[in-house]
């Protein structure tokens, strides 16, 4: 019952619209359909990125401040708890975003990775819809160059530095004043940094190249998603500081009259 319900509702859609694309818009090059379909996939994700990495820019602006209800409550969980709470609520975040987009994503992510390591063989051509049809042996190659059923290194270094890329981009810029300290949750983020290239080259080592073409295409769209994010939210941040300085500012003036 599962099966069929990934399968009707997810899996052959986006694997005709693979077969869709490759046919008509992709000059018949699996590699260039498959950049196409993660595109396609990323544009309709993108509002739930952007509340992922608007929660985490904001939690991580908010750790000076949680540390101080943490040093000032240090001895009252409940107390501590509360606060936090209170500050997230604040500044409307709402810690269950990143576990939706989480929820959101890993089907679909599983469902492309089936489509892309099994590519336009065996049983999946039965999927396809009457009104779409596949020449009698796709060529599964990118650019004519890369056989996308076989493990290629090129693809996987792109999809590691693109990783790495993408690592560097989503941390917080650390302050130079003495004493800003990264808490745990930073130290982690910035621990992965270093560690999700690593493990995308042991993980796509051996897989078909389509699957690293597809890593590595999905975290360069997912770069130039964060670079469109942190721009709003630079903005939105200085437009909240410029507002702040000129309440300031005339504060201090009706009290210098």
């Amino acid at each position: 019952m599962i099966r069929t319900f990934f399968t009707e509702l997810l899996y052959r859609p986006l694997f005709n619209a693979l077969a869709w694309l490759y046919e008509n818009v992709a000059f018949e090059d699996l590699g260039i359909a498959i950049i196409l379909l993660t595109i396609i996939v990323r544009i309709f994700l993108f509002p739930l990125f952007h509340q992922t990495v608007r929660h985490q820019r904001i939690t991580q602006n908010l750790q000076p401040e949680i540390k101080r209800i943490q040093k000032d409550h240090k001895e009252d969980k409940e107390t501590q708890m509360q606060k936090i709470v209170e500050l997230y609520d604040q500044h409307k975040v709402n810690p269950m975003v990143p576990l939706l987009a989480l929820i959101v994503q890993i089907p679909i992510i599983f469902v492309l990775y089936r489509i892309f390591s099994h590519g336009f063989s065996g049983d999946s051509l039965n999927l396809l819809y009457p009104f779409i049809t596949l020449p009698e042996s796709p060529n599964q190659s990118f650019l004519g160059l890369i056989d996308l059923t076989q493990s290629n290194l090129w693809v996987v270094a792109f999809a590691a530095i693109a990783q790495y890329i993408q690592g560097k981009l989503s941390l917080r810029k650390k302050s130079k004043a003495k004493g800003d300290d990264l808490s745990k949750a930073e130290k982690v983020g910035e621990s992965l940094t270093t560690f999700m290239p690593i493990l995308t080259v042991v993980i796509l080592f051996n897989l078909p190249a389509a699957i690293g073409l597809y890593w590595g295409a999905t975290t360069v769209f997912s770069i130039f998603q964060q670079l469109i994010v942190n721009h709003s939210l630079n903005k939105e941040e200085g437009k909240k500081l410029s507002l702040g300085s000129h309440g300031k500012s005339q504060g201090e003036n009706k009290g210098n009259i």
